[in-house]
């Protein structure tokens, strides 16, 4: 797929306030600091597209940019950043729980997962609810360059694993690096394999 045009069109508090024109939606989430502006930025071809911040869990918006004026890239909000207050946890799972169980136009919700670290908890958690509620995802392990061949392989596989004792079928999966531009093309092609179908 072609990136012919990527902006940021819109940020929403709440649910009610995201773009109500009918186009497909990609939305990307995964724990803080695990390098979703990177992604985007790196998907779309614009560094400075979606900013990155030095303070993990600051964003609490869900942040919409449009790929060539037909379909849409969500960035969501970082799960799992402790130091929020409660009232602000509390906020933002309502946030991101109505938008992932309420949004008609959410067509696939890539999970983040950092190759770096063995399976987390948080992560597997997420991933469970998402199985509950019946949301299609697919699992974007990011910062492959970070690690050597094995270990990353090896992070890989355990996370596979750990997913394999629950899911019958596994979700699609792909390996990132921001960096050195990886899997940026099998992502893209996906999320096109899947807008053929549906405009």
């Amino acid at each position: 797929m072609e990136i012919k045009s990527s902006q940021f069109v819109t940020s929403s508090s709440k649910l009610s306030q995201c773009p109500m024109d009918g186009k497909p939606e990609y939305a990307f989430i995964g724990r803080s600091n695990v390098g979703k502006s990177s992604l985007i930025n790196m998907l779309t071809g614009r560094k400075g597209l979606a900013m990155t911040s030095s303070t993990p869990g600051k964003t609490m918006l869900i942040n919409h940019f449009s790929v060539n004026e037909q379909w849409y890239i969500v960035d969501l909000p970082g799960y799992g950043y402790a130091k929020r207050s409660k009232r602000d946890i509390e906020k933002f799972n309502h946030l991101i729980s109505s938008y992932i169980t309420e949004r008609e136009q959410l067509t696939c919700l890539f999970v983040l997962i950092d190759s770096r670290l063995e399976p987390q908890k948080i992560d597997l958690e997420f991933v469970h609810f998402l199985g509950e509620n019946q949301v299609p995802f697919a699992i974007v392990f990011t910062k492959a360059d970070k690690s050597k061949p094995l270990q990353l392989k090896q992070n890989v596989q355990k996370f596979h694993d750990a997913l394999a004792e629950e899911w019958d079928e596994l979700p699609p999966c792909f390996i990132t690096s921001s960096a050195k531009a990886l899997g940026r093309e099998e992502v893209l092609n996906y999320i096109n394999s899947i807008n053929k179908q549906i405009l």
